[in-house]
């Protein structure tokens, strides 16, 4: 028989046991809800880290060496000094830079912040076919077994757009080529880099014609894609003028070439609209003369008395307008900009309208997303290659696919002025410098183009540089036939390093090496004085200074004094000194800048 003492000794007991089960059980759940807080908070911080899209991709191994060399290493540049070519000192110098296209783009947010008009890359496709991939990461071709091949292309594609963001202007424009294996997926990383409502459109270009490849089973992809992007608000295209159109355009007179284009307004403008707009044009046909106006009411208005006795009355048929007001009609009539026509159908009114507009661009139609549409010649791929072959023949270009030239020159007279500064930091074979060069030439413009390539395959110095080098000074073609040269100047530089870590010897150092960057920054080539204390360059209107030693300021001060002209000068400082004080009497002559630290206040925020 149990006793009571039992009884509550065994109530003790499971009393306990129940309690450390109900404590254990809590213990547990407390400590996995620490463990899903502590989950959701590295879920949340990888995905602020990885979110590069909108998305959120495989985790990536490796981050990439070119990238990660910049926390050991800055980048410069070096010039190559036998690969000058300079035709006309009075034009701008044309840069092609050898090297990883990241340090490239490096260097030139220094250089070149805010300065580019147009960007233009064709990049690798990343099309990962067995023995034939296009797009290498960490020296490794990806191929399409590789489950991190997207990941590794958008971190490829982010850290060079990033870049290339900053070089851009305010107004300025990016062209991306890609084709339909990364299109998607650089729609949105391009949507986060530049700004969903920063993107323009996405023009369609065929590549080539034909049956296609019988690799491809289910569909032919004859064409690519081109996306487009600005930076900023205030963007507008050229318009377009193709062939048939500007034959139009075949009258001339002093001011310039025009046509006869009708005085009609638009069809949205009716006469119960626009009252104003609907009169009748009193022409004097024996002295061909507009001698005054008729309303609806009949009342007639003349300006000119002189007119014989035979008037004609011109009217609009139907619910149309005049395009412009009377005012405007007797003002361009006397101007002799206005004409009456007769015809089968009756009298008409015609003003000239000139080919170029009075801020000098040309009068087209806008912008059409299937190229073909513009009524302008835009070849193919095998365009591409014949060009090559032509210029660099008898070499084997049979394996490249470069961009014909028809289609890049279209894209940069889309929006490149005539003093544009156009990049393309996947240069390859070099036919956006060749594009720019022609352009220039068909318009006397000074555009600029800056070219960056690596060497793989010896692509930038077997064929970039030597295609630019016979295009600027004339070549012979297959058939033997002397090509004559475009002409254009060009400095030939290679990326070069310094030692990243921030020693008084490795700022020394890097001074020196950044006298190129300086020159390229200041678009100033030309030596006027060059000693161990300090150099002066100079282009056509303006000079850059270079002081090594502080203590040589008053004896470059003496050099610049008969000097007239603008100049930038960079004198050398371990800190952030700007030595305003010693160039307070020529402050309205000089634009000071202390170096390094003018220079690795951009590499801290590239390179953080």
């Amino acid at each position: 028989m149990v006793q009571p003492k039992d009884i509550i000794s065994i109530a003790k007991a499971q009393t306990m046991s129940i309690a450390k089960m109900w404590i254990t059980k809590n213990m547990y759940k407390k400590s996995e809800i620490e463990k899903l807080k502590a989950e959701i908070e590295r879920l949340k911080k990888e995905l602020k880290e990885k979110k590069t899209y909108g998305l959120v991709w495989e985790k990536e191994k490796h981050r990439e060496e070119v990238v990660e060399m910049c926390k050991k290493k800055l980048p410069a540049l070096k010039e190559v000094k036998n690969k000058e070519i300079i035709t006309d000192k009075n034009k701008p110098v044309n840069l092609l830079i050898e090297g990883d296209n990241y340090h490239a783009l490096s260097v030139l947010n220094y250089t070149h912040a805010g300065k580019v008009d147009v960007i233009y890359i064709d990049p690798p496709y990343n099309r990962g076919e067995r023995g034939s991939s296009d797009f290498k990461y960490n020296d490794k071709f990806v191929d399409k077994e590789d489950a991190y091949r997207h990941s590794k292309w958008l971190s490829f594609m982010k850290s060079r757009l990033i870049l290339a963001k900053s070089i851009l202007k305010n107004t300025g424009v990016i062209f991306i080529s890609i084709d339909e294996n990364e299109f998607a997926q650089l729609k949105l990383l391009c949507d986060e880099i530049f700004g969903e409502n920063n993107f323009l459109g996405n023009l369609i270009w065929k590549r080539r014609g034909g049956i296609g490849s019988f690799a491809e089973k289910y569909l032919t992809q004859n064409h690519e894609y081109i996306l487009v992007y600005k930076k900023q608000n205030g963007f507008l295209f050229h318009n377009i003028l193709g062939e048939k159109r500007r034959k139009e355009f075949k009258y001339k007179d002093k001011i310039g070439y025009y046509r006869w284009m009708g005085l009609i307004g638009p069809s949205q403008q009716t006469k119960e609209k626009r009252p104003n707009l609907d009169y009748g044009v009193l022409y004097d046909e024996l002295n061909d003369k507009i001698v005054g106006f008729i309303n609806r009411n009949s009342k007639k208005d003349f300006f000119d008395n002189r007119h014989s006795n035979r008037i004609v009355e011109i009217w609009l048929p139907g619910k149309a307008t005049w395009l412009i007001s009377k005012d405007g009609i007797e003002k361009f009539f006397k101007r002799g900009l206005i004409k009456v026509f007769k015809g089968n159908g009756g009298y008409s009114l015609k003003i000239k309208n000139y080919l170029y507009s009075s801020d000098g661009q040309i009068r087209g139609t806008i912008l059409k997303s299937i190229l073909s549409d513009n009524d302008v010649y835009i070849g193919m791929n095998t365009e591409g290659t014949s060009q090559i072959k032509e210029i660099l023949y008898p070499k084997d270009f049979s394996s490249m696919k470069p961009k014909p030239l028809s289609l890049i020159k279209f894209l940069l007279s889309t929006r490149a002025d005539k003093n544009s500064i156009i990049l393309d930091f996947f240069a390859g074979t070099g036919t956006t410098g060749h594009a720019v060069l022609e352009l220039n030439k068909e318009d006397g413009g000074n555009r600029q183009f800056i070219l960056c390539t690596n060497n793989e395959n010896n692509i930038c110095t077997d064929v970039c540089y030597p295609r630019i080098k016979r295009v600027i000074e004339g070549y012979k073609n297959l058939k033997g036939e002397q090509i004559e040269g475009l002409g254009g100047n060009l400095k030939y530089f290679r990326t070069d390093f310094v030692d990243a870590e921030p020693s008084d010897k490795n700022k020394i150092k890097l001074t020196h090496q950044a006298t190129e960057m300086l020159c390229v920054k200041e678009g100033t080539f030309e030596k006027v004085e060059d000693n161990e204390r300090f150099k002066i360059f100079k282009n056509s209107d303006h000079y850059t200074g270079i002081i090594w030693d502080q203590t040589a300021i008053p004896e470059f001060k003496k050099a610049i004094k008969n000097i007239k002209g603008k100049f930038s000068v960079y004198v050398f400082s371990l800190g952030d000194e700007t030595f305003d004080d010693e160039f307070k009497d020529v402050k309205q002559k000089v634009k000071l800048s202390p170096i390094p630290e003018a220079i690795l206040r951009v590499y801290r925020r590239i390179f953080r």
